[in-house]
């Protein structure tokens, strides 16, 4: 079977008018030559041929790909559908049925919008020792220059004190500590009031219905969006179970459900309780081509935006070379 090209997105937005333009995102224009360039090049598939590929084996088309769009921004309703619509595209999207439903936002988003709002990263670096200072002895956290030991260094799209700012807050630090920390910082830096944030971040349910109506594939991310491999097994059906019924208002039924896993994190014991509630797929953030004869299903890999070419014009990338040399 042909390799399968999947595609992950974040934040797609008008960058310049945005109120932080700064954040790691992808331009609306971008997005607009981005897709020009997968036209000329792949055959874009949607949710429903990449399920029907799994379960009954039914051939996806050569250079075929599949988007995907993680999070529930509320870019993807004002900027992603309007541009998939009018080409007749359906993409993949991932909201946490929390943002929605409770008005609230994600610890990785407050540390995304805090890292856009604090241009000299190093002094963010001061802040969050300042606050290791003050919080940490209560709850027996290390010393901070072996958290900067242990957790600064540069990845491919992040220099090492980004890094280091979010391995501390998302990973390493006690989840009480951590949250306090993550707080203190968005109240600081961007917003004292996380309900109208989150309004003003997320779609609402009306939008992703609209997204459902209009042929758009929605599929679970979890209800809190949390590391689903730190979880206990109860606590891991719990999580499933309550984003399946968020998903359920949306999809009407969950035959042959897609898995976006947060953070790219999964274990034995999740994808156990994910085959026991039949879902056909699951999405990591391994960065690979999927090769649906070879690769379980509910582990594909994806690339990331920033993989593949952004100009209609580009010539073919290694990436979509490699589509056809396997």
């Amino acid at each position: 079977m042909a390799p399968l090209t999947i595609v992950m997105y974040h934040y797609v937005r008008n960058l310049r008018r945005s109120r932080f333009p700064a954040i790691k995102g992808l331009s609306t224009e971008r997005f607009k030559e981005q897709i020009g360039y997968f036209k000329r090049h792949y055959t874009i598939v949607s949710g429903a041929d990449l399920i029907g590929a799994v379960a009954s084996g039914q051939e996806l088309p050569p250079n075929a790909l599949l988007l995907t769009f993680d999070d529930g921004y509320l870019d993807h309703y004002t900027e992603v559908f309007p541009i998939l619509d009018r080409e007749g595209i359906s993409g993949c999207f991932f909201p946490p049925a929390r943002c929605v439903v409770e008005d609230v936002v994600l610890d990785v988003n407050k540390i995304h919008f805090v890292l856009a709002s604090v241009p000299n990263t190093s002094e963010l670096v001061q802040r969050v020792f300042g606050l290791l200072d003050e919080y940490g002895p209560r709850f027996r956290a290390e010393d901070k220059q072996d958290y900067w030991e242990r957790c600064a260094m540069a990845k491919r799209f992040d220099s090492r004190e980004v890094v280091f700012i979010k391995r501390l807050l998302q990973r390493e630090l006690p989840e009480e500590l951590r949250r306090l920390m993550i707080d203190a910082l968005f109240r600081q830096y961007v917003s004292s009031d996380e309900a109208s944030f989150a309004r003003e971040l997320y779609m609402n349910e009306d939008q992703i219905l609209c997204l459902h109506r209009h042929g758009m594939h929605l599929g679970s991310h979890g209800y809190a969006h949390v590391w689903l491999n730190r979880l206990g097994r109860i606590e891991q059906e719990q999580e499933i179970d309550t984003s399946l019924e968020f998903l359920r208002r949306i999809n009407g039924k969950n035959d042959g459900w897609m898995m976006c896993y947060p953070y790219g994190a999964y274990d034995e014991s999740l994808l156990s309780v994910l085959r026991l509630r039949n879902c056909t797929v699951g999405l990591t953030t391994r960065v690979d081509l999927a090769d649906l004869s070879h690769d379980d299903p509910l582990t594909l890999p994806r690339l990331d935006t920033n993989d593949l070419p952004k100009t209609a014009d580009a010539p073919p990338a290694q990436w979509t070379l490699q589509t056809c040399n396997r």
